[in-house]
């Protein structure tokens, strides 16, 4: 009976032991909380997000991250609009990316917001380090807009696969651009 309980606890050790560099430099887990990111991520979905993937390439626009803020280690998930050293305008609801390849501007297409409008007016420079963030459900979304650009080194990794228990199990990939 003794012998039992050992092999179970070395089983557990075993298992556990494995698992932390998966948690730590591959994939953690996520739930969303709130509206901010609708109609693609919804309040109480769990994702999975790819750690690994950041630490061999940069985020690219249109792809959904989760990044810390600086107040108190929050962490927020929201779509990459503007790259390193890019400028973004929003006007007349529109988001208008300015960079080497397109001088004069092009006017971003997001086929993955419900509403193709963004409120606001402004416009910024992004510095070689940082990116420009929005939620997908732009009237309700805390981003950018308010509190500005993000590092790079902020951002813990993209989000990856979405597992929804609303409808029962459902996995899906995260919807990018």
């Amino acid at each position: 009976m003794a012998k039992k309980i050992i092999e179970i606890f070395f089983i557990i050790f075993l298992a556990w032991i494995f698992s932390l560099p998966v948690r730590f430099f591959l994939f953690q887990p996520f739930l969303v909380s709130g509206s901010s990111m609708e109609p693609n991520f919804f309040s109480g979905e769990y994702l999975l997000i790819n750690v690994l993937k950041y630490k061999i390439s940069d985020p690219q626009r249109g792809e959904v991250v989760v990044f810390k803020t600086d107040k108190r280690g929050v962490f927020l998930i929201k779509r990459v609009i503007g790259l390193p050293g890019e400028i973004v305008e929003i006007k007349d609801g529109k988001v208008i990316i300015y960079n080497s390849e397109n001088s004069q501007g092009f006017v971003l297409k997001e086929n993955y917001l419900r509403e193709n409008f963004t409120p606001g007016e402004m416009k910024i420079t992004l510095k070689k380090d940082e990116y420009f963030v929005l939620g997908d459900n732009r009237r309700y979304s805390y981003d950018s807009r308010s509190f500005g650009p993000i590092k790079r080194k902020d951002i813990l990794g993209k989000a990856w696969i979405s597992l929804s228990f609303k409808k029962g199990l459902a996995l899906e990939k995260s919807p990018s651009y």
